[in-house]
Formats: structure tokens, sequence, C-alpha cells
């Protein structure tokens, strides 16, 4: 059977012919409340600089003719951002996009070989950087057959930039001093459902990191969608128990580059008429520090953050009185973690949201008739969102059941850019199988066991390949309260290697230890074997081959997990 949002709330219009920089600057629609031009668009933690809307525009226009100008730069070139959280960063993004152009945000804890695939894959013609990133940029770019004259810098106080490289700073000024005015991308009525606007990257459920052809309409959607779910704009209850208010203030510490940093923590909240505080490292005391300052109203957070928010000693140091909501997404929390959330902020809207790069993010959140999430679910589906539930024997599933979540959505990704296979196995006739186990309550709640897995297994597997000691190898997550879970390798050594272990068991811990470097000094930490290596005697597989993951995830379970508070 099919499910369906249970809110009496429709799903709106959604205007087809707006790129994103255009709706969010220009657009005015029914769930969108009156922006006050004196709040602004964004605070920089570090600095305490206030950055408005007008400027935001003033900067994207100058920056669209410089990069046309300069780069000849336009419809459909793809611009790849390699960068921490910058004040310039959404105002490049609305630059390119205003040109006709593509964007694609890369991990800046990236090695050299992993920045190399993404430039590979998206084949951009500029790199967007800031000084910490420079030297690996310089030879990931070098590795991809690229030149240097393609590095643009962000601007960083305090920080020389080599004058080999253009600064945005200069091009926000050579674009507004020029007397040509490069005209934006008009879109025809319904070209924004087709129209990419960026390459987001995802480890989808099998095989390396793809990018998700993202559209512009499906950002917007998904932005409208959030709204009307939370009744934004609506007078239908007190100004105190709004979720969403012009004025209020989110907390900016999840990444650009991310799907939930860009569409929600910054669109959407934008949208909304609210201030976004921009955290360009994540620190947790220097979060708390601002959640203070600027009297932060609303936590936008995975469940790394809410941990450390319930168990470290430094959250009872500070007053956090007003926090007025509170949104977790990524992966489940514990039942413990939930009602310990609960107990520091009583007064707070606090739950869980569900979605995916390649849904354009959020499907699933919390209820907006109920303060409280139900402890271990996702929360009800969107409005304009249909799911099913597929039994492992592909017939669906009715309520309660458990099965893979397969969804329908305005906001869903085109597929996989360059990747044909992967887009047949994953979108299929309008439906996305999203790889993740869950089921629906007859009360309408999704209750999800989410891979919460945001590393391609893959990608390690292969990397484990390349020991000299490692015969094969299967990646799968490890539950973890603190991270949701780590990699772990379940690993088979070469006869050699196997034989060392043999005649001095001491062999297995050096082992173990030098497969854990060889993945570390190839691979963002994130991606490191922070579960452990396990050594195995085979790889359970199918008779056609395949890897059979879920016989060595149950493996994973049973093996507790805890990682320390720093």
């Amino acid at each position: 059977m099919e499910f369906h949002s249970l809110s009496a709330t429709p799903f709106p219009t959604v205007p087809d012919d707006l790129s994103i920089p255009q709706f969010m600057f220009n657009a005015t629609h029914p769930n969108r409340p009156t922006r006050d031009p004196n709040v602004p668009w964004i605070i920089e933690n570090d600095t305490g600089r206030h950055v408005f809307g007008e400027q935001i525009h003033h900067r994207t226009d100058a920056l669209k003719n410089a990069l046309h100008i300069k780069y000849k730069l336009g419809e459909d070139d793809v611009v790849l951002f390699f960068s921490r959280n910058h004040t310039d960063y959404p105002v490049m993004m609305f630059a390119v996009h205003l040109l006709g152009g593509i964007t694609s945000g890369a991990n800046p804890d990236f090695h050299v070989n992993e920045l190399v695939y993404q430039i590979n894959e998206t084949k951009p013609k500029l790199v967007i950087t800031i000084p910490e990133c420079l030297e690996t940029t310089e030879k990931a770019i070098k590795v991809a057959g690229m030149t240097s004259d393609r590095i643009i810098v962000f601007n960083v106080p305090s920080t020389d930039i080599s004058s080999d490289y253009t600064t945005v700073d200069e091009l926000v000024a050579f674009g507004g001093e020029s007397k040509i005015e490069i005209q934006e991308r008009k879109f025809r009525p319904g070209e924004a459902k087709t129209k990419v606007a960026l390459l987001s990257f995802s480890s989808g459920t099998t095989g390396n990191p793809k990018a998700s052809s993202i559209t512009h309409y499906g950002i917007i959607a998904n932005i409208i969608q959030l709204a009307a779910h939370n009744r934004v704009n609506d007078d239908d209850c007190a100004w105190e128990d709004r979720r969403f208010r012009p004025g209020d203030v989110v907390n900016g510490v999840l990444p650009f580059y991310h799907s939930y940093g860009m569409h929600i923590t910054f669109l959407f909240c934008i949208f909304n008429g609210m201030t976004h505080v921009l955290f360009s490292k994540f620190n947790y005391v220097k979060m708390l520090e601002g959640i203070k300052r600027y009297r932060i109203t609303h936590l936008m957070l995975v469940p790394p953050l809410v941990v450390l928010l319930c168990k470290h000693p430094a959250t009872g140091n500070y007053d956090l009185h007003q926090i007025r909501f509170i949104m977790c997404g990524a992966a489940p929390l514990s039942a413990e973690i939930n009602d310990r959330l609960y107990q520091i902020f009583p007064h707070a809207h606090i739950g869980q949201a569900y979605g995916l790069t390649e849904s354009c993010s959020v499907s699933v959140m919390f209820s907006a008739d109920t303060k409280r999430g139900v402890s271990g679910s996702s929360g009800v589906i969107l409005p304009g969102i249909t799911v099913k539930i597929a039994r492992s024997d592909g017939t669906y599933a009715g309520y309660d059941e458990e099965g893979e979540l397969i969804i329908k959505a305005p906001s869903m990704a085109l597929g996989y850019a360059n990747n044909k296979q992967a887009t047949e196995d994953t979108f299929i006739d309008g439906w996305l199988k999203t790889g993740d186990i869950g089921k629906i309550t007859r009360d309408g709640e999704e209750v999800l066991k989410v891979k919460g897995f945001q590393v391609a297994p893959a990608e390690i597997e292969g990397c484990l390949l390349d020991h000299s000691d490692v015969a094969s190898a299967c990646v799968v997550g490890k539950p973890d309260e603190y991270s949701g879970e780590l990699p772990l390798a379940f690993v088979v050594l070469k006869d050699a290697a196997a034989k060392r272990v043999e005649s001095d068991p001491k062999e297995a811990e050096v082992i173990k230890n030098s497969i854990k470097k060889h993945v570390a000094d190839s691979k963002a930490k994130f991606k490191q074997l922070t579960g452990g290596v396990v050594f195995i005697s085979s790889i359970p597989t199918s008779p056609s081959g395949k890897l059979l993951r879920r016989v060595l995830r149950e493996k994973a379970r049973a093996m507790k997990a805890t990682t320390p508070l720093n």
C-alpha cells in the first residue's frame, strides 16, 4: 500500500520557473513570512559581523558579472566548493546559479585523492577554496589536469593569500565596477524541474560516492514543504508557540557542503525570516558561547552534537533557556538521549527528521501537532510525499510491517550524474529506493532503522584491498551512541599474513594498526576505521558473488561500541 501525509495541510503551489537565488531574493509565497530588512541574514560567530540581505544580493550580482566576464562561466558549467562555512559560500553559489551554472560541495577535510575523485566526477570549471585548504587544492587540481588559474580563494581575516590567486573580494570589486551588466538566467515555465542546480555527493546504497543531480525546483519544493508542514506564516496558534518566526536565530554549525547544512539550516531558515549564526569550524564550547552571545533559538543538530549537548560537562555552564526548537537528523537517537534532551529543554519543540540527499533533504519530520516527537520515530510524512514499504520478496507492506522505504517526492533528484546504471537501480518509475529500513505505524509515525552510514563502504573496501596483507574485505556500520555508526572492517588476510598471526598472536594487533593507518593516510577522518578491524576466515557472499553485508551487520550489532566525549 501507499502511505501519504496525514496533515490537513495540502501540498502548496511551487514556482517552477525560478532559480534558487531568484526564489530566495525576490519571490513571495503564502507560506513565507515578511522579513524585517533590519534582521541580518548571517552573523559570523567568530567576528560578530552582521551581513544583511541587501549586501548579499549586491555581492551576488557583482560576482555574477565577474565570473562571466573573467572566466566565461555560463550554462551548465560546474563550480566546486572545497571550503569550510564562509559568509560568501552561499553568495558564490547564488552567483553561479544566476548564470545557469551548477555547484558542488566537497568536504574540506578530504585528502588529495578524495578531492581528485570529486573533481573527476564533476569536471568543474573553477574550484573555490579557503587558505587552509589551498595546499590540498593545488595538489588535487594538478593530478586532475586543471591549471592553478582555476582556483579562487575566499577571503579569511588575518590570513595572507598569495598574489598568485584571485580572491572573492577582488572579484566582487571587479564585478561591481564593471560597466557590463550580465543578465541573469531566466527559466521558462516548468524548466526549474529539469535544470540542475547542485551535484550533491551521497554514499547511495552501493558503490563509490555518486553525484545526485538536484534541481532548482527540488530545493524550492522542499523548502515550501517544510514551511507547510511546520505551518510557517499560519496564524493558528499563539506567537510564542510558533515553531519558526521572523527574527528567530539558528545555529549554523552544520557544513554547507552537506544538504542538511545548506538546504535546511541556511535556505529554509532564511526563507522563514531568521538569522543564521555561521560557524566556520565546529567547536562545542564555541557553539555554547555563540548560543548565549547571539541568543540562538533554534538548534539544527546531528546525533553526535545531541550527545554532546546532553552529556558534555560544559553544557551546564551556559544558560540555554531561550532555545525553542531542536531538530536532529542523519541517524536515530536512543530513547535515553531523547529523554535527557526533554529534561534539559522542557519547553522546546524537540524531534527528529529523516531525509536523503537523493530526495533533496527532508521527507519525514516530527509532527507539528506536538512539541515532542515520538521516541524512536523520525516523524510523519511531509505534504506531497508518498511512501511505500517494500518487503524482501518485492511485495509492499502495510501498517507496522518493516521493509525498505521507497519514496516519491516533488523534490527528488533527477538521478546520479554520469552513472546510468546506479540511476536505473535507485530511481525506478518516479520512485526512490532509499536502502533504509522502516515501518509506518497506524497513527502515521515513521519508525526508521536508518543505515546512517554516510560513507560508501565500497570506497573504503577499495582502499583496504590496496593493503599488502588484505585479501578481501567488507565494511559495515557498527552501532555507536555518539556517531550513530562507526566504520568497521571485516578483513580476510592473505595467506602469508595469516601465517604470521598464527605463529605470533601479537602480530594480529600490528597488522590491524597497519590497516587502520593505511586508511587514515588516504581518507578523511569520518571514513577511518573507528569501529575497528575484525579478522574473519571468509566474507559471506551470495551464489552470484555479491557481498552479504547484512550477515556482517548482524555481527557488528552484537559488538558494543562507545566513543568518548571530546
